[in-house]
């Protein structure tokens, strides 16, 4: 895949070194959709504060809830460039075994590896909104047994959020990071 807006490259000019470590931990690499992004760098600097907001521990939502709604939501997108980074990065973290991170890629809520009715609805809300920009008034009553409002606010808002990173990453077609997963590598059980 060509991508249609090159990433930066080093060497980099000191704005843009400044704002490309501030989206990284500390010495690594900057990734390739960051180094897209910062080739607008008013853009990248205003996406800065809510990005780091949405993977941050004030969160008010698990880092397993959270990496289920965005690998969803980049599955659902097929956004395999962040679905990778994130099953790359924090599959581990999250506690995902491979039907699990199979079944975000290519199952569904109903899937016999998701035994909490908390990952089932996660599951349930993302495809919802992605199918028709809304939640059923049943599937709200469910997530609002399970979730309090401020919760629920973080999954809608982290649902739109990935959908906007998936399209960019997408439609700019970011060539997938060496050593990233791939969704063929979750085609089939083990």
């Amino acid at each position: 895949m060509i991508p249609r807006i090159q990433p930066l490259t080093p060497p980099y000019l000191p704005e843009e070194a400044t704002q490309l470590s501030k989206m990284m931990p500390p010495g690594v690499e900057p990734i390739g959709l960051f180094r897209t992004f910062a080739r607008n760098l008013p853009m990248s600097k205003a996406m800065g504060p809510w990005g780091a907001y949405e993977l941050s521990r004030q969160l008010s939502i698990s880092l397993r809830d959270r990496e289920i709604v965005i690998n969803r939501v980049c599955a659902r997108c097929k956004c395999e460039y962040e679905w990778g980074v994130h099953v790359a990065f924090f599959a581990a973290k999250a506690q995902f075994n491979g039907a699990q991170i199979r079944s975000l890629t290519h199952g569904s809520s109903t899937d016999p590896c998701w035994e909490t009715e908390r990952d089932r609805v996660l599951i349930s809300i993302v495809d919802e909104l992605h199918d028709s920009s809304d939640v059923t008034d049943t599937l709200w009553a469910q997530s609002a047994a399970i979730f309090a409002a401020d919760q629920l606010l973080d999954v809608l808002m982290l649902t739109g959020w990935y959908h906007a990173i998936s399209f960019t990453a997408r439609a700019a077609r970011v060539e997938l990071e060496v050593g990233a997963p791939r969704f063929s590598d979750y085609n089939s059980e083990p």
